[in-house]
């Protein structure tokens, strides 16, 4: 993260969360922008495509409590420089000032004649990169220092969340541009000082005996201006790259995995951070999951209820399985095979949990032949399946 990126983008607008948002705020509303922004949710939204990458780039330095902490105190101590009592000469507090910035004794100077002319580039000043860089070596965490950590999202047939499958992860902004090499700058051409501020991404102005300084608004903060942006990154520098990840037998709908040191590089020296996966199980037409086990719906027949039967039962991995319907059997009667679900990560499987559907046959399916072997049944077995209901309501029970 440069110093114009601390001055130029307010991190915290573009995740719509106040300065004081907590870590687990700062979270969910990556994550809840993150879904709706994601390309394959917006293929072909190049605007939709920019956002989600200022949004994870956001996240990226946000949800990292040294960087959130220089962050926060680098725009701070800008922003005091762009009104009265900030970065002023002569003023209370402002530099030469007592207990000022540049003051006797203070830790950014010595000089009583220090001015804001002498930050943005007077003679020895070495411009306000070199007030940055001071800043930088003065505050905490200046050594390694571990990347970000990336959060994307893949969506998976339900038959592969059962086997398990190597996957292309989408990572946008996760990769310096080999069209540009980063410039941002169409092959052939290469960004310009900016005229305006001359490469320091900030202006100055006198007022009333002090100096404001504010962000440049031609280059943005940058310093540069890009004539020509690349056609493949649209000027950032950075474009989207694809990371194979293997997901394991048995992963769930909604589960996260952790992928170490596939995230954003570190910084000098430091490790890279994680890669942090949302899977996406789709859902299949017959099958569907209860923790390990597996659970479908088999329909079976009045008569083969009644009188019981062998059935056969489709599987995922196309081989039917032949089960015993006990006769007798009542809709919802829930039958277990062993063995037959999903792969457990400790070993084994979890079982296959099939459930009895009784189906009706409707009458207009009713040939005369088989009315009237349904009236002669009901002729030679009389029942009355409500009469323990009645008799219980009579009793008063």
């Amino acid at each position: 993260m440069s110093v114009r990126d601390m001055v130029e983008k307010d991190y915290y607008a573009a995740l719509g969360v106040p300065k004081d948002a907590s870590a687990a705020d700062i979270k969910k509303a990556y994550r809840k922008l993150a879904r709706e922004l994601h390309p394959d949710k917006n293929p072909g939204d190049a605007k939709a495509e920019a956002r989600f990458k200022e949004v994870s780039e956001a996240y990226d330095v946000l949800s990292d409590e040294s960087r959130r902490r220089e962050y926060d105190e680098a725009r701070a101590l800008f922003a005091a420089g762009g009104r009265p009592g900030g970065f002023t000469g002569g003023r209370p507090g402002g530099f030469g000032a007592p207990g000022g910035f540049g003051a006797p004794g203070s830790a950014y100077g010595g000089s009583p004649n220090l001015n804001f002319e002498d930050l943005l580039g007077g003679a020895g000043g070495g411009g306000l990169g070199g007030f940055f860089d001071m800043f930088q070596r003065s505050s905490p965490g200046r050594g390694p220092r571990r990347g970000g950590d990336i959060e994307a999202e893949v969506t998976i047939p339900f038959e592969k969340s059962l086997t398990g499958l190597e996957a292309s992860v989408r990572l946008p902004g996760a990769a310096t541009c080999t069209t540009c090499e980063g410039s941002g700058a169409r092959p052939g051409t290469a960004p310009r000082t900016c005229p305006t501020c001359r490469g320091l991404g900030v202006v100055s102005r006198s007022q009333g005996g002090f100096a404001l300084s504010e962000p440049c608004r031609d280059c943005l903060g940058k310093g540069t201006m890009i004539d020509h942006p690349c056609p493949d990154c649209r000027g950032t520098g950075r474009r989207e790259r694809e990371q194979r990840i293997r997901i394991p037998p048995g992963v769930s709908d909604g589960q996260r995995l952790r992928v170490r040191g596939r995230g954003t590089p570190g910084e000098r020296g430091g490790p890279a951070g994680d890669l942090e996966v949302t899977v996406h199980v789709l859902r299949h037409p017959i099958f569907d999951r209860e923790g390990s086990n597996l659970t479908i719906t088999l329909p079976v027949t009045i008569t083969e209820a009644a009188l019981g039967a062998s059935v056969r039962v489709p599987t995922l991995d196309g081989a039917p399985l032949t089960v015993k319907v006990p006769a007798g059997t009542s809709s919802g009667r829930r039958l277990r095979a062993r063995g037959r679900g999903v792969p457990m990560s400790g070993g084994g499987h979890g079982d296959l949990i099939v459930t009895l559907e009784v189906t009706v046959p409707k009458p207009a399916d009713l040939s005369p032949r088989a009315r009237t072997a349904l009236l002669e049944f009901a002729q030679a077995h009389p029942e009355d399946p409500r009469a323990p209901l009645m008799e219980r309501m009579e009793a008063g029970e």
